[in-house]
């Protein structure tokens, strides 16, 4: 796991909460990863805690599902991000605005499927922890 990783983690209390930036459950540090919010990768996006949020691999992976089927919805999911990078903090409002979206775009996409058949939201992304808990 690199600094910046390790840092944000540290930064946003994620050890403490055991969840990601999108409300999504995880039981150790090896399981999460650093997604680029602002300058994606692919453009050359470094990786900063200013461009970043922390992501488990589950929910890292259905946010770019999301982006290649909804980009709109991607990008108002990765606005929420931005606003907690920003706090410095995960919030409980920009969570359960996550939380609505996903479940907007659940109830679009439920039934997508792949070219090989194969839903595309697949079981393990629906596995949210209730937020009224935080």
């Amino acid at each position: 796991m690199d600094t910046v990783t390790k840092q944000m983690i540290k930064i946003y209390r994620l050890k403490k909460l055991k969840l990601d930036f999108m409300a999504y459950k995880f039981e150790r540090t090896n399981e999460l990863t650093y997604h680029h919010l602002i300058i994606p990768n692919r453009y050359g996006g470094k990786r900063t805690i200013q461009n970043g949020a922390i992501l488990t691999q589950n929910s890292h992976e259905y946010l770019h599902l999301i982006e290649r089927i909804d980009p709109e919805i991607f990008y108002f999911i990765t606005s929420e991000m931005i606003d907690q990078n920003i706090k410095g903090r995960l919030d409980i409002e920009n969570l359960k605005q996550i939380r609505e979206l996903l479940l907007y775009f659940e109830s679009q996409h439920a039934n997508d499927r792949s070219n090989k058949g194969k839903l595309l939201i697949k079981p393990q992304y629906l596995i949210r922890p209730k937020l009224d808990t935080f």
